[in-house]
Parts: C-alpha cells; sequence; structure tokens
C-alpha cells in the first residue's frame, strides 16, 4: 500500500509523470491527462471556427454596407425591411430563437442601429 501511494506520487512526494500542469489543470478543468489533451485538441478547433467566422462576421458586414451604400447611391432606402425579415426567418428557422437573435446581430453589423 506503502509503495503504490510512492510509486503515483514518487518517493520523493512529487507529481507522477503524466500529471498536467497546473496551466493545463486551469485550461482544462479536469486533472485527468487523456481528458486534457482531448479538451486541449478540441478547443484548437474551436478557436479556429472562431476566427473563420469572425472573418465571414466582418464579410458580411462589408458587403452589406455595399449594398446599402449602393442602394442609397441609386435613389432607393436606406434599408429593405422585407429582406430583413427574411434573414430573420432564414435563421429562426435554422437555429431557431437563438438564431433570431444571432441574425439581428448579424443585420445591425451591416447597417447599424435602427
Amino acid at each position: 500500500m506503502i509503495a503504490d501511494v510512492q510509486e503515483t506520487n514518487g518517493a520523493t512526494g512529487a507529481e507522477p509523470k503524466n500529471a498536467p500542469t497546473p496551466a493545463a489543470l486551469a485550461q482544462t478543468g479536469t486533472d485527468a491527462p487523456d481528458a486534457a489533451a482531448q479538451i486541449q485538441a478540441i478547443r484548437k478547433r474551436i478557436d479556429e471556427i472562431d476566427q473563420t467566422l469572425i472573418a465571414l462576421w466582418r464579410e458580411r458586414a462589408d458587403l452589406s454596407k455595399q449594398v446599402g451604400a449602393t442602394r442609397m447611391a441609386s435613389g432607393g432606402t436606406r434599408l429593405v425591411l422585407a429582406r430583413e425579415r427574411e434573414i430573420l426567418e432564414h435563421f429562426r428557422t435554422e437555429l431557431g430563437a437563438d438564431g433570431t437573435q444571432l441574425a439581428l446581430l448579424l443585420l445591425r453589423a451591416g447597417r447599424g442601429p435602427l
């Protein structure tokens, strides 16, 4: 029994070889090395997706501003409510109530607040 404890903790009381670092523990919320590694890999992919979303958000906002500027330069209205309703409905259908909120944010990014 004592040998098992010494083997796990080391004879000097040091951390086991596979123990996650304190930084990894703080980042993942687990002290299981395999789970911590899996969480870190998944989070890496999440970070990549977030960067893509940010780039797409900026591109969409820019394109929307171009549409509005073109429409207004040709004597049209600042915005087209039927188009905004279409976008809101599409996002609501695809993503539910959260989709509606996301669509409202996207619309605001492209046209500014009402």
